[in-house]
C-alpha cells in the first residue's frame, strides 16, 4: 500500500508538471494559465451545482423513509472530484470533471461501489474473525 501511495505522490505531480511544460511550449503559456483557470472556474461551478443536487436528493431520501445510499455514494464522488479540481494539472482536472458530470459519474460508480464493499468486507472480516 506505501508503494503504491508513493506511486500516486511522485507519479502523478511528475506526469502532471510535464504534460503543463509541453503544453505550455506548444500554445504558450497565458493559454496554458487560462485553461487551468478556466477548469477551475467550471469545476467549482459544477461542484456547487452538483453538490446542492445531492443534498436535495439525500433529503428526499431521508423523508421517504429509504436509505440515501447512492446519493451519498454520489457525494463522494462529488468530492474527490473538488479535491481533483484543485490540484493544478490537467490530467486531475479531467478525472475531477469526469466525476463531476452525471452520466460518467453513474458509471465510474457502477465500477468503484463493488470494489469498495468488497475491500470493506474483506478487512472487515479481517477484524470480526479476531473477536
Amino acid at each position: 500500500m506505501l508503494f503504491w501511495l508513493l506511486l500516486l505522490f511522485i507519479l502523478v505531480p511528475f506526469i502532471e508538471l510535464v504534460i503543463l511544460i509541453f503544453l505550455g511550449d506548444h500554445i504558450g503559456f497565458w493559454p496554458t494559465f487560462a485553461l487551468i483557470v478556466l477548469m477551475g472556474i467550471v469545476g467549482f461551478l459544477m461542484v456547487r451545482s452538483q453538490g446542492f443536487s445531492v443534498i436535495q436528493r439525500i433529503k428526499a431520501d431521508v423523508f421517504a423513509g429509504t436509505p440515501p445510499a447512492q446519493a451519498l455514494i454520489d457525494g463522494l464522488l462529488i468530492f474527490a472530484g473538488g479535491l481533483l479540481l484543485i490540484t493544478p494539472g490537467l490530467i486531475t482536472d479531467i478525472v475531477g470533471l469526469l466525476l463531476l458530470f452525471p452520466m460518467s459519474r453513474i458509471k465510474i460508480s457502477k465500477i468503484l461501489t463493488p470494489w469498495v464493499l468488497d475491500k470493506i468486507f474483506k478487512s472487515g472480516s479481517k477484524y470480526f474473525n479476531k473477536l
